[in-house]
């Protein structure tokens, strides 16, 4: 572990928070209240809100959701080809004491730290609502390292590296989605269909917005369960 993470973890283990702190830290971390359910809806309110430029924001909202998408897939897939990393809270020889319980955790066991996916999708969004509402995407990115980042450093579930790469990425996917030229190729195309099939379109988005929330959590689980009892 280099010295940054070094510090900034045994900074965040000796703050001795009562119980009752604890618990909440641990809700806010694993409760999808406190991730997408901040952010997504901001995106819906800026598809709907009448401006001027509706229909440059309106580009902006999808190549969002398309820069999340990718984002928590480039997250997992960096998460299995990069060496492995262990977890803060599997790592005895850190003699570090977290909040979190490992056994309670043991799922995240065999998944590596590095980078954080949960980081890299939702700084992604908020760069994109940076991008349309420059004071609600401080706000928004604030949101990140407050209700996403600070918890999982906390409880041990990464390491401040993995969520400062994680971020850096996203922001980055999201800059280089919502490039004029990119735009062009990706999203204008797809604006057509917004306009001719504006029912399907909402019913698809807002499918796609709740599997974000979620992170394909259920999904995930069950194509995972289908294979299992397949072998």
């Amino acid at each position: 572990m280099n010295s940054f993470d070094t510090v900034i973890l045994g900074a965040l283990t000796q703050l001795q928070l009562p119980p009752q702190v604890n618990y909440a830290i641990g809700v806010i971390a694993d409760f999808y209240t406190f991730k997408g359910y901040l952010l997504i809806p901001l995106l819906w309110w800026i598809w709907f809100q009448p401006h001027e430029r509706r229909g440059w924001r309106r580009e902006i909202v999808l190549a969002t959701l398309a820069s999340g998408l990718i984002a928590l897939a480039v997250g997992r897939l960096l998460a299995r080809m990069l060496p492995y990393r262990e977890r803060p809270l599997f790592t005895p020889g850190l003699n570090l004491h977290f909040a979190s319980s490992p056994v309670q955790l043991a799922g995240l066991m065999h998944w590596s730290s590095f980078p954080s996916d949960h980081a890299m999708l939702w700084t992604a969004v908020a760069m994109g609502i940076f991008l349309v509402w420059r004071g609600i995407g401080i706000l928004a990115f604030l949101s990140v390292a407050a209700f996403v980042c600070f918890p999982r450093a906390y409880l041990g579930y990464h390491y401040p590296t993995d969520l400062l790469a994680g971020a850096l990425i996203g922001i980055v996917i999201t800059w280089i989605m919502t490039r004029r030229a990119v735009r062009r190729r990706t999203v204008k195309p797809f604006m057509r269909y917004v306009m001719r099939y504006p029912g399907p379109v909402a019913a698809v988005g807002f499918l796609l917005c709740f599997e974000l929330v979620t992170q394909f959590d259920d999904l995930l689980r069950l194509a995972h369960s289908v294979l299992h009892t397949a072998t």
